[in-house]
């Protein structure tokens, strides 16, 4: 009975994650028009949450072995309360920002923490329970937005933060009452490697954001400089330290094979597209279609039900299909809808029949959602087969290239959409950008193995 009552737990945190996700790229226009401030600063409430998350993801799973799978949660779980509450209570952008990097600490920790407690709360359906308790977030993605639409409407964009911290206490009394204290054990925690990766994604988006700063003085351009500077300095030291540490973050040999190339780097591009998509297209129905809260979350709505359906049809006919056409047809599916977005589409006729602007931009953007769900079963597995015994570190790594793509993206595109005159054709670059970003992808989709190898298929 346990086991079961710590499955529905965590299930529920998890579905209020993906609800908080979701919903603060709803909030994200509200948010910037609440303080006056320009979009440059405003979209580290985002990056910010997506760089801490990053590297928090890869630290938190070395952490739960060693204080135990309780404590983390736990901490995790008080990390994205006490995020929460800050944000809630937030008076400026600034403690806002510091929030979010409370709750990426926690968020980033939180996942792995789940599949851990649900695979040995069920070892004997380990795979079927993870697969299960996964689902749960992206659930909560497609309600986040709808969700997220009624919130800011009827009590401000603060209540997205207040609803997380009384369903999270409450989880928190449960599962300090159900889960077990485990045995610390002793391990090697690579903080270094951490720390040195965290402050190169930050040099690099604090440069980024600098330009957008519209300061252009001789000092202004120097700080840019010496930013970009240490973010060099800092990766240079990171890949020293990698190569020579007993236990890295990232294992060196998934990053200097070939196929682990090609394979990392249609992954920071997917991320890239991926995360930046997410967190805009609330802003682009808002500011270019001038639609309201409540209908830009049915467009980002759209993109998670896409994206949804079509990952679950792509994963079960993945070892007859192979990777490379998933990606390929994914990838061309994502280029096409990015391209459609830059050239602002509006209300058309077919067959005497109007269709207006919401309908058209949320096929638009449910189409990426569906070319999405294709590529990324077939983009988390390739490669794994070439080596069976590390899919953790593979898939570590994976996961961290496309939250590091994502945090990048985020930088970039405030900085566009702030230094391109209008808004509007700041998203038209942007999109078209995107599109051809994408595309760029598909030499790295032909560096990878095709074929899913039979061998293994019973570990993918």
């Amino acid at each position: 009975m346990i086991p079961y009552l710590v499955f529905i737990v965590a299930s529920c945190v998890m579905l209020f994650n993906g609800i908080s996700a979701s919903a603060i790229s709803v909030a994200f226009p509200d948010i910037t028009a609440s303080f006056n401030t320009s979009l440059v600063v405003s979209g580290w409430i985002l990056s910010s949450f997506q760089v801490v998350s990053t590297v928090s993801m890869v630290i938190m799973g070395k952490v739960s072995d060693v204080i135990g799978r309780k404590a983390t949660f736990l901490i995790c779980l008080s990390l994205i309360i006490a995020g929460s509450l800050c944000a809630a209570l937030s008076p400026n952008i600034q403690l806002l920002i510091f929030s979010r990097v409370l709750q990426g600490l926690g968020g980033g920790g939180f996942i792995p923490s789940v599949v851990a407690i649900t695979a040995e709360q069920f070892p004997n359906s380990r795979q079927k329970a993870i697969g299960l308790s996964m689902s749960i977030f992206p659930i909560g993605q497609i309600i986040g937005p709808n969700l997220g639409s009624w919130l800011l409407s009827s009590f401000g964009w603060r209540s997205i933060f207040w609803i997380n911290v009384p369903l999270g206490l409450v989880a928190i009394i449960f599962m300090s009452l159900l889960l077990h204290r485990q045995e610390t054990k002793k391990a090697y925690i690579d903080f270094t490697g951490a720390g040195l990766f965290t402050g190169a994604l930050f040099a690099l988006m604090f440069g980024i954001s600098e330009i957008g700063m519209k300061h252009n003085t001789i000092l202004s351009w120097a700080t840019v400089g010496l930013l970009f500077a240490v973010f060099i300095i800092l990766i240079g030291l990171f890949l020293r330290h990698e190569i020579k540490s007993k236990e890295p973050i990232i294992d060196m040999e998934v990053l200097k094979k070939k196929p682990f190339v090609s394979a990392n780097i249609y992954n920071f591009i997917f991320g890239v597209c991926m995360f930046g998509l997410s967190a805009f297209i609330p802003l682009y129905a808002v500011s270019v279609y001038h639609m309201s809260t409540f209908e830009s979350g049915i467009v980002l709505a759209a993109r998670s039900v896409g994206m949804i359906l079509t990952s679950f049809i792509s994963s079960f006919f993945l070892v007859r299909w192979g990777y490379r056409w998933p990606m390929l047809i994914g990838t061309f599916l994502l280029a096409i809808a990015f391209a459609l977005l830059g050239l602002q589409p509006s209300h058309f006729n077919l067959l005497g029949i109007t269709f207006g602007e919401l309908l058209v931009i949320s096929l638009i953007v449910g189409l990426s959602g569906i070319g999405m769900g294709i590529a990324s079963p077939a983009a988390n597995n390739a490669c794994i087969d070439l080596m069976p015994t590390k899919v953790g570190t593979i898939t570590g790594v994976r996961g961290m290239f496309r939250q590091a793509g994502g945090a990048i993206s985020i930088a970039i595109i405030t900085l566009i959409l702030e230094s391109s005159g209008s808004i509007a054709r700041g998203f038209d670059l942007t999109f078209i950008g995107m599109s051809i970003l994408t595309l760029i992808t598909v030499p790295f989709i032909f560096g990878m193995p095709e074929r899913v190898l039979t061998l293994h298929s019973k570990t993918l």
